[in-house]
């Protein structure tokens, strides 16, 4: 047959999704590994402002002045252990001056020496090096316990509060005391969290012994990260617009990765508590599964060749006929041929079920015959991907699973069932033998199965089980110190991340999350206004990696501490809205936020404090780095990803809430980034939904299907393919999340709330001695109490018949 030639409106179409689709394109395969944080140096850059750079120089200034008038002709690296130790304890003595400003001169001092005294060094690593040793003898010597006691008197300043909401615009000016101790506390903290091989023995007892201090509090009720959270809620309330959020974020983030443990340290302790409860260990480790995975291409490149198909003679293929081009999107390629249309060629069914299942952007097998011979110098400009023999994740199934399959295969061959009986098979077939014994095989029990058994037995019998004893761990303490205001910690982090994201617009009541990046004089120039731009959206990207960073950070020790504390804070990140802000997060061009370049390379501490600086023109402002991708924006996003599979995950309530808010052409977007751990959780969050999206969708998404078949663990009798599923009826959403937030409920007031008179206090039954007990009763029942007799007592007839027969 001939080929119907397509309508220009048509083509259009195809060019119009073909821009959409660029990026994916000419999208490398990303080289990135995911980890806790980025490097060391890229860590310390991230706290300081460009706008900051001038005060470098002064906290310079503080220091040498006071440092020449101690040890004349003498430099810091010149000094002994001892004589530094002496130069420290005398700095630290001026924090205790009365005059404030004395103190600031201090704390810039001692924020110079944490910054690794780049005066006396010569390169970057030198910086480095002294940063890290200065940070150590600065924590030995007190330091952090001073400015600790420093920052709760800058939090409590009412002056400075009431100062900056008096202000029509705030700046840098108002956060200068607040910024120099944030940045001392978080140098520490960064620096003797980051182990590295040459450390000699004190400080790894060092670090043991800061990581105690900051998880299990001494003298003050709470530990040090819910000063932190209060300092966020505090900026949110709109009662200190001064607070810099950024360095609190990073702060609180890095306290959390050090307190808490990242993600090596979470594998172990998981590896560990199963062995405790006696499960069976894991069957793979997560962390490297995912780090040996390749990243798959999007079918795009077919949308080019395509195109080019369109200006070359068709060679004919017997009676088969090209399918209409306007069907296809820019990411799937291959569409199912839906036998209920007529508008489409006489393709066989049968030919359908050849057609290679893979996302590398190859063709069916009808395409291929037409393009290949079309350009037979030419090679296709498709990676291959070589797939590992069998699947990257070993199957998993649910005790739920096996005991649907059961009653199903009850009801079809005998008419009755056995409710939760996994064990008696009598009466069904050989088959479904066999099958029960596969699903056995890979039956996997979680600790939060375990924990939740547990929860059920101590709610049903409090008396017989007695107290149940917790272990005090670091995720312990946190929760509990969190537990009353958890709420507003949740929706603090949301408001700012919200003002952070790319894709809101600039709203007058919004937070003003850059009082801590405007500087007091607003640029004059093209160039200085070049420059704020860039150090504004920086500011924000790093807002949003330590926001991200720490919400999953939380999300994963709360569930492993115990299920029920990760579902408290999961519940109200729902409740105030985390699953559409997120799906707000990646509605954008997805690409352009992963290599933007909002950086300048020549002004990031430590090269900035070593290297003469280059007068600054348009064009080195946007040379920046020559990396491919920004690792912080990569980062973020994985992050976002990962929480959105934690909220979402096992929760029908959730999961049409993706659905509602149409997250489907938004998570595909994101699958033009050719990076494995990225595409992994965009195809969870797509699988968890495909039943409730309709066969058509997934005939018109074969490619996406392919891939979360290939990438995605398999749930043995997980049907998510085809939506027949029983959990996907519509009316059990709403008891789902009721009986969820009582459960909730129920466990944190049998744990934590502890009241003298509770229901199981023992009782007194002798009639003798409680008559005899002294009731204390209200002073105007004295001048009543006769009428209270007459009217409850005397007047009130005793129908003796009556309690007679009750006994």
């Amino acid at each position: 047959q001939p080929q119907p030639q397509p309508q220009p409106k048509g083509r259009e179409l195809f060019r119009s999704q073909r821009k959409e689709s660029e990026g994916s394109v000419d999208c490398p395969n990303l080289e990135f590994e995911y980890g806790d944080a980025d490097g060391h140096g890229a860590e310390l850059a991230e706290l300081y402002s460009y706008t900051e750079e001038p005060e470098l120089s002064h906290n310079r200034r503080c220091f040498e002045e006071d440092f020449h008038t101690q040890v004349p002709d003498r430099r810091w690296l010149e000094l002994d252990g001892a004589q530094q130790k002496a130069y420290v304890m005398r700095l630290l003595d001026g924090l205790e001056v009365v005059n404030r400003d004395k103190r600031l001169r201090v704390a810039r001092a001692i924020l110079y020496l944490a910054q690794g005294v780049f005066g006396d060094c010569d390169n970057e690593g030198d910086v480095l090096h002294w940063s890290r040793h200065n940070s150590f003898l600065l924590y030995q010597l007190g330091t952090f316990s001073a400015f600790l006691e420093l920052l709760n008197m800058e939090i409590e300043n009412s002056q400075a509060c009431s100062s900056a909401l008096r202000k029509p615009a705030i700046s840098l000016a108002d956060s200068t005391e607040l910024r120099v101790l944030l940045s001392v506390m978080y140098l520490l903290v960064e620096n003797i969290r980051v182990e590295q091989e040459m450390d000699p023995p004190e400080w790894k007892t060092c670090r043991e012994t800061f990581r105690m201090e900051l998880s299990f509090p001494v003298h003050t009720e709470e530990p040090f990260a819910l000063l932190l959270f209060t300092m966020v809620t505090k900026f949110c309330s709109g009662h200190a617009p001064h607070f810099p959020m950024k360095k609190v974020l990073l702060l609180l983030w890095k306290v959390l990765l050090f307190t808490q443990g990242g993600f090596e340290a979470l594998q172990a302790m998981k590896v560990r508590r199963r062995e405790e409860l006696g499960l069976p260990p894991l069957p793979e480790d997560s962390i490297q599964v995912v780090r040996g995975m390749r990243a798959a291409s999007p079918p795009t490149y077919a949308i080019e060749l395509m195109e080019q198909q369109q200006q070359q003679p068709q060679p004919k293929r017997g009676n088969r006929s090209r399918r209409p081009l306007m069907k296809q999107d820019s990411l799937d390629i291959y569409n199912e041929r839906d036998p209920f249309k007529n508008d489409e060629g006489g393709v066989d069914e049968e030919e359908n079920d050849d057609v290679d299942s893979g996302i590398e952007g190859e063709l069916d097998l009808m395409e291929r015959d037409a393009i290949i011979p079309a350009m037979p110098a030419q090679r296709l400009p498709i990676e291959r991907v070589s797939f590992p023999k069998g699947l990257p994740w070993a199957p998993k199934v649910r005790q739920k699973d096996i005991e649907h399959f059961l009653e199903a295969s009850r009801n079809k061959f005998i008419g009755f069932t056995l409710g939760q009986d996994t064990e008696t098979l009598i009466g069904l077939p050989r088959p479904i033998h066999e099958s029960v014994k596969t699903l056995k095989q890979h039956k996997y029990v979680s600790i939060s199965d375990v924990q939740i058994k547990n929860e059920e037995e101590l709610e049903k019998c409090p008396m017989s089980l007695g107290e149940e004893e917790v272990q005090e761990t670091p995720c312990e303490v946190l929760y509990r110190a969190m537990l009353y205001n958890l709420p507003q910690y949740m929706i603090a982090l949301l408001k700012i991340l919200l003002a952070a994201a790319p894709t809101s617009k600039a709203k007058t009541d919004s937070i003003n999350i850059l009082a801590d990046v405007l500087p007091e004089e607003m640029p004059i120039t093209v160039l200085q206004s070049m420059k704020l731009g860039i150090d504004v959206n920086r500011h924000k990207e790093i807002i949003v990696k330590s926001i991200s960073a720490l919400l999953l950070l939380l999300l994963k020790h709360f569930k492993l501490n115990h299920i029920y504390q990760f579902e408290y804070v999961s519940q109200h990140l729902v409740f105030a809205n985390c699953i559409p802000l997120i799906l707000k997060f990646f509605n954008q061009n997805i690409m352009s936020y992963i290599t933007a370049k909002n950086s300048i390379s020549v002004l990031d501490y430590p090269h900035c404090t070593v290297c003469d600086l280059p007068e600054l023109t348009a064009e080195s402002l946007e040379a920046g780095d020559n990396n491919q991708f920004c690792w912080r924006n990569l980062f973020s996003c994985i992050n976002l990803l990962r929480v959105l599979n934690k909220l979402t995950k096992w929760k029908h309530s959730r999961t049409m809430m993706l659905v509602v808010f149409k997250s489907a052409p938004i998570l595909k977007r994101a699958l033009k980034v050719k990076q494995a751990m990225m595409q992994l959780y965009v195809l969870k969050l797509l699988k968890i939904q495909t039943k409730y999206l309709g066969r058509q969708w997934r005939k018109s998404n074969m490619k996406t299907m392919s891939a979360i078949y290939q990438k995605v663990r398999h749930r043995m009798n997980d049907d998510w393919a085809y939506g027949n599923d029983i959990d996907a009826r519509p009316w059990d959403f709403q008891a789902e999340e009721c009986t969820l937030r009582a459960n909730i409920e129920a466990f944190n007031s049998r744990r934590y709330d502890k009241p003298q008179d509770s229901e199981f206090a023992p009782v007194d039954n002798c009639l003798q001695s409680v008559l005899g007990q002294r009731l204390e009763l209200p002073e105007d029942f004295h001048y009543s109490y006769e009428l209270w007799l007459e009217r409850e007592v005397f007047s009130q007839p005793i129908r003796w018949e009556e309690l007679l027969q009750c006994q």
